[in-house]
């Protein structure tokens, strides 16, 4: 068992190993577009870049019916049986089900852009905005099948290509759009993005299975398994999207898009640059799971293995952040997005539960449980909704930190209810001690900074670090 574990462990990192290089380039790519976005167009860019990105997701999350997700399941285990001809005629069914729902999905925005100009603006001035953004539905979706099918059947590397090569051409072509268009070039260089990963999706798309001859009709049934528990995905994730963009919308309305060019800037700090790390992670992750999810001594092992390896990248990356905090926001942002620090370094904390309850809740999607994943995001949606506005009404931009922090503390109470007690699994005990350690390092920093305190600020780190690095050499080579 302990050269099982060290091989999990091995993988991991390896698949960490793979896709973090790749998140760095995004991520410093990201950061140039951010830079730009804020020194050239100001908070008001950093808004509407946000709002439109996250009406962009809510679309696409609302009519991809979890296509990108539920179908690397079946994928995996259709690898697994070691049946080339049922692979492709999965392969074929997934690439047709992506095509159809994305047509779907771009016509759903057509019609749709007249109510969604007045629920995000407040009135009707940015209908043709919301028209040209059915443009981008339609990629995205097209390339969410190709990640599907390239994660699914193992394919890393090229997965990897293409969101390395997607990302670097999407932002060379929104560079001279920024500079030249200003206000205008938000749109023009979100559907540049999107246009250059589906033509990387298509270039580095698995080629080793030819399309099977599938009827629409077996497309129908082949695919109503993946599209059963995608649709319960669907509706989980919608809640989470329409939460955010109900949020961000009613900051717009009621404080202003400043407003939420900060609060857009403080959450991509917490949420999605330090969820590149979990993504990374997960690319190998969820495969694997899904394969052994009738197994509840395996899913045990997977688990808690996925949390060591987790928690230990991640306990560095949260102290360096707060230490760095304003550093970051300097290079990310400009001097006057000062205002998000305390907010960035609460979310901080918050990542350490977002971290734990991240390696818990795939065991829901592994064994297909799609109603139980359905309710628990529903409430985890509806409870950051009401936290936001609240905690924003009370202290601002820092409540939303807070309100980041408490609602992840809740999600990961409700997840371990599921983990612990309906499914009957656990997790080791030095994945208990690992997070203790995080939390006591991470707040041990925070309340550092906030004191002006560096030079402790500073060896905590360090000692973070030092440790972090003989964790993840222990595992290695256990």
């Amino acid at each position: 068992m302990a050269d099982k574990r060290g091989n999990i462990s091995r993988m991991a990192m390896k698949a960490m190993g793979l896709f973090g290089g790749v998140q760095v380039i995004g991520i410093v790519c990201s950061i140039i577009r951010t830079k730009l976005v804020a020194l050239w167009i100001g908070p008001v860019g950093i808004g509407l870049f946000g709002l439109f990105n996250n009406a962009l997701e809510m679309i696409s999350t609302g009519t991809n019916l979890g296509i990108r997700s539920s179908s690397v399941r079946d994928i995996s285990q259709a690898m697994e049986s070691r049946t080339p001809g049922l692979v492709a005629r999965i392969i074929t069914v997934v690439r047709r089900w992506s095509l159809w729902l994305g047509l779907a999905g771009a016509l759903l925005t057509l019609m749709l852009a007249p109510v969604l100009s007045q629920v995000t603006f407040g009135d009707g001035g940015h209908i043709w905005g919301f028209v040209a953004l059915s443009v981008a539905v339609l990629l995205q979706a097209i390339t969410n099948g190709e990640y599907a099918v390239l994660q699914g059947t193992a394919r890393l590397k090229r997965l990897a290509n293409v969101t390395l090569w997607g990302t670097i051409v999407g932002l060379a072509v929104s560079i001279p759009l920024f500079y030249l268009l200003r206000e205008r070039s938000i749109l023009p260089s979100i559907i540049a993005y999107a246009l250059a990963l589906a033509v990387a999706a298509w270039l580095f798309r698995n080629k080793d299975y030819p399309p099977a001859a599938v009827t629409r009709r077996e497309t129908v049934d082949m695919g109503r398994g993946f599209i059963k528990l995608g649709i319960y995905m669907t509706l989980g994730n919608f809640a989470g999207i329409l939460a955010s963009y109900a949020f961000n919308a009613w900051l717009n309305i009621h404080a202003g898009t400043e407003q939420v060019g900060y609060y857009q800037a403080g959450y991509t700090l917490i949420n999605k640059y330090t969820g590149l790390i979990l993504t990374a992670l997960g690319m190998e992750y969820y495969p694997r799971l899904s394969k052994v999810a009738w197994s509840r001594l395996r899913l045990r092992a997977y688990v808690s293995q996925e949390i060591n390896v987790a928690i230990a990248v991640m306990a560095p990356v949260v102290a360096l952040f707060i230490l760095l905090r304003e550093v970051v926001v300097w290079i990310l942002y400009a001097p006057e997005f000062n205002v998000i620090l305390t907010f960035v370094s609460w979310g901080m904390i918050g990542t350490i539960f977002r971290t734990l309850s991240w390696c818990l809740a795939f065991t829901i999607l592994a064994k297909g449980d799609g109603k139980t994943y359905l309710w628990t995001e529903v409430t985890s949606a509806i409870i950051n909704l009401v936290l936001n506005i609240l905690f924003y009404r009370w202290w601002g931009l820092t409540g939303l930190g807070l309100a980041f922090l408490v609602s992840y503390v809740l999600y990961t109470l409700i997840i371990a209810i599921v983990y612990f007690k309906v499914y009957h699994l656990r997790v080791s005990q030095a994945s208990l001690y690992n997070l203790l350690w995080t939390l006591a390092i991470g707040g041990g920093v925070m309340a550092c900074v906030e004191m002006g305190l560096m030079i402790p600020a500073l060896a905590l780190t360090a000692v973070s670090v030092l440790v972090a690095a003989r964790q993840i050499i222990a595992l290695w080579h256990r």
